[in-house]
């Protein structure tokens, strides 16, 4: 079996239009996406049973978290590029072999180390997965209108997994053993296997040249240390090892675009960099994850600490924003026929603005429909942003390199959802710490004191530890500090959707059409270039 890419060479000829065998290709392409979004925030409700079998210390809990996302955020620029040199569809359908692996090791690791290993293989598969789901769309429709339109299904996949992956470990975990939250991993890798080489067609490079070995190690040097840093700082604050893993992150980022700009054959086209319908579109896709990561961990913990929810009930009421905004993408995509890009990016900046000032408003005593409605009017305003940036940034690329440009487009998702969390985090806690420092009984222990200092779980602690009149001023006093800090941080997170949306109009106004720039990044009609011719299906 084999498939033919649109390969004219007339300057406007028309694209083909997809047909039934494309559409369908586009659900096998859903799974692995899905699932690799999930596999981030699966772990949420698992660790406390995990932790008791397999008994990890704090540092070796903080990596079972954390090293899925390290490695994920370190290869995605590498296996882009190979996936543009090796074959698309190969390395999606080795990533599916290795992530399905790798959920089995992790379902039956029998020791901290093994579970951690087993998570760093994930990330492995899942950075072959992602951007290789969305450099095949880039080939599978051709067509401008249809490409919209499956790039916001796929936007929505993305969304929708993270959303729902608590939701299904709290679901697995009432009724079977932690394992089973990676073990649901391995049959939708088989399904792949199965239809992958029946409905997906292989897409590369011909004139890619030799893989850049120096180039995949610099990049995984830039990436990793600089999440890293982020995360811990986020999480500890400023600390000598994550400012220097700072350093060195950005140093190799520094040697990686030098690399890229003297190799013979870069992982990376630097043009593509200038392309401001690319460049502005990762960085809107970056601002909009900036604020989601970093809003939605106060969101958590308001359902959680300030409603009194169990975490699976938390998730649940959480997971309902992103279900009523699941029309939003396709919509977006709509509407980008009849109006500039520009304008509906930046109107969805405006729509996230005003549902991050709506929070701002919020209380301790609101009614839950108050929260939500400000969490799906910013969610409304963001999938449409995501959807629209991700369709700008895949059409500026040509289609042989339509999986490198992926997988910068996810790496500077991945960046702003760390960049949120380390600064709209730090926001809220300086001022959740600043306003429960007066509020402190006199005479606390130290311990106790740092620990209602911290979090507004550690002050509920306490306070359950104190006399009642005494409690339940310190728990009154700290949710009021927790809301103050809420407030901080979804004004600041306003204020960066006030200023994306005049970015926007200025980085990407007059780009009708992703081809409409041309240039050596842009596609000039999708019809001006040759797509990567595909090899014949084995």
């Amino acid at each position: 079996m084999s498939f033919t890419a649109y390969t004219s060479k007339v300057p406007g000829a028309p694209a083909p239009k997809a047909g039934r065998r494309e559409w369908i290709a586009l659900v096998v392409l859903l799974l692995p996406c899905l699932l690799v979004s999930m596999d981030v925030s699966v772990l949420y409700f698992a660790v406390p049973f995990l932790s008791a079998q397999l008994e990890p210390s704090a540092v070796q809990q903080l990596w079972i978290l954390d090293v899925y996302g390290f490695v994920l955020a370190g290869l995605l620029i590498t296996m882009g590029a190979l996936g543009d040199r090796i074959g698309r569809r190969r390395l999606l359908l080795t990533g599916a072999v290795l992530f399905g692996l790798a959920s089995c090791l992790a379902a039956y690791a029998q020791s901290a180390e093994m579970l951690i290993a087993a998570r760093a293989l994930l990330g492995v598969g899942g950075a072959t997965l992602m951007p290789s789901t969305l450099a095949m769309i880039r080939n599978l429709f051709p067509d401008e209108r249809q490409r919209g339109k499956a790039v916001a299904i796929w936007s929505a996949a993305v969304t929708g997994g993270i959303a729902i992956g608590p939701v299904l470990s709290g679901a697995l975990l009432e009724h079977f053993w932690w394992g089973s939250v990676f073990l649901v991993n391995t049959p939708a890798m088989a399904l792949l296997l199965i239809c992958g080489p029946l409905l997906l067609p292989e897409f590369k490079n011909p004139a890619a040249g030799r893989f850049d070995l120096l180039g995949s190690v610099l990049s995984l040097a830039a990436m990793l240390p600089v999440v890293y840093g982020i995360k811990e700082i986020a999480r500890n604050g400023v600390a000598v090892l994550p400012v220097a893993a700072l350093v060195v992150g950005v140093l190799a980022a520094a040697a990686f675009v030098l690399r890229q700009r003297t190799a013979r054959h870069p992982m990376l086209d630097l043009e593509l960099l200038r392309h401001r319908g690319f460049s502005g579109s990762v960085l809107m896709n970056l601002l909009a994850m900036f604020t989601v990561v970093g809003c939605a961990v106060f969101l958590t913990q308001y359902l959680q600490t300030i409603r009194g929810m169990s975490p699976l009930r938390a998730a649940l009421w959480h997971m309902v924003p992103s279900l009523a905004v699941g029309a939003i993408a396709p919509l977006s995509a709509a509407l980008a026929r009849r109006l500039d890009r520009a304008y509906l990016v930046a109107a969805g900046f405006v729509f996230a603005a005003g549902g991050f000032l709506w929070l701002s408003w919020l209380e301790a005593s609101s009614p839950l429909w108050s929260v939500l409605g400000g969490a799906a009017v910013y969610a409304s305003g963001l999938v449409a942003v995501m959807s629209l940036g991700n369709e700008l940034a895949l059409g500026a690329a040509p289609p042989e390199r339509a999986g490198s440009a992926s997988a910068v487009l996810e790496s500077g998702t991945e960046l702003g959802g760390a960049l949120g969390m380390a600064i709209l985090g730090t926001i809220g806690s300086a001022v959740y710490g600043d306003d429960i420092e007066g509020a402190l009984p006199a005479g606390l222990p130290k311990g106790a004191a740092d620990a209602a200092h911290e979090t507004l779980a550690g002050a509920l602690q306490v306070a359950a530890h104190l006399p009642d009149r005494v409690g339940h001023a310190l728990v009154s006093a700290a949710r009021d500090a927790f809301m103050h800090g809420l407030h901080a941080a979804a004004l600041c997170a306003a204020g960066v959707m006030a200023a994306a949306a005049v970015l926007a109009v200025v980085l990407l106004r007059g780009l009708r059409t992703p081809t409409d720039e041309g240039g050596k990044a842009g596609a000039a009609a999708d019809g001006a270039r040759e797509a990567a011719a595909p090899a014949a299906a084995n």
